[in-house]
């Protein structure tokens, strides 16, 4: 298969629709070395809040969004918290050309209040039962603060609350078996600590 590499940012408007595989790397550094456009900002994020922390499982997403920009996400869970990094390119005419935005978000699993995976299953011509797309959200006990779409307030007659929520989603065509693999091995460690006493 050799060397996986990502053509460099820049060059042409063809982004390749698959990204490299990273869910043959068992450690963060190599899977995000492996996958994200911009591991260095990534790693540098989330090894400052991290600070030695051992990282009990990860989800990497990239994407490329409507006006031709990079999105990548990673989100590491140490045990008692989630860190989650966000690099996004600067939309044409919002600052410098390749300007790109990073952000980081630190969630305790003490506001996790519910944890969900819903899995498809397809049969495979012999009767095998195979994963063909998971989706797996965090529902946390923060509320979230954006406003309703229009018509939903005034049919409930006052604003509902919603709580924010985590979403990570993986298919055969975004990610694989093996991504899909990953996140539900996300998901079920973050589940496993959800609700427990943290050290």
């Amino acid at each position: 298969m050799g060397a996986m590499s990502s053509p460099p940012f820049g060059g042409s408007n063809e982004m390749p629709a698959v990204f490299p595989d990273w869910s043959p790397y068992p450690d963060l550094d190599s899977a995000a070395r492996a996958y994200l456009r911009d591991p260095e900002v990534a790693l540098e994020a989330l090894f400052g809040v991290l600070r030695g922390a051992s990282v009990l499982c990860f989800t990497l997403e990239r994407f490329v969004n409507e006006v031709n920009g990079v999105w990548q996400e990673v989100v590491v869970c140490d045990g008692s918290r989630l860190v989650l990094w966000h690099g996004e390119d600067v939309a044409p005419g919002d600052g410098p050309a390749g300007s790109m935005t990073s952000s980081l978000r630190v969630v305790p699993l003490s506001t996790i209040t519910e944890v969900g995976c819903r899995r498809r299953l397809t049969r495979t011509s012999t009767g095998q039962a195979r994963v063909d797309s998971i989706d797996v959200y965090l529902l946390l006990s923060s509320v979230d603060d954006a406003v309703p779409p229009p018509g939903l307030a005034e049919e409930e007659g006052r604003a509902p609350m919603r709580h924010d929520a985590l979403r990570f989603g993986k298919t055969l065509d975004d990610g694989g078996p093996g991504q899909i693999a990953r996140l539900e091995e996300f998901s079920r460690v973050v589940a496993s600590l959800v609700g427990r006493p943290t050290l």
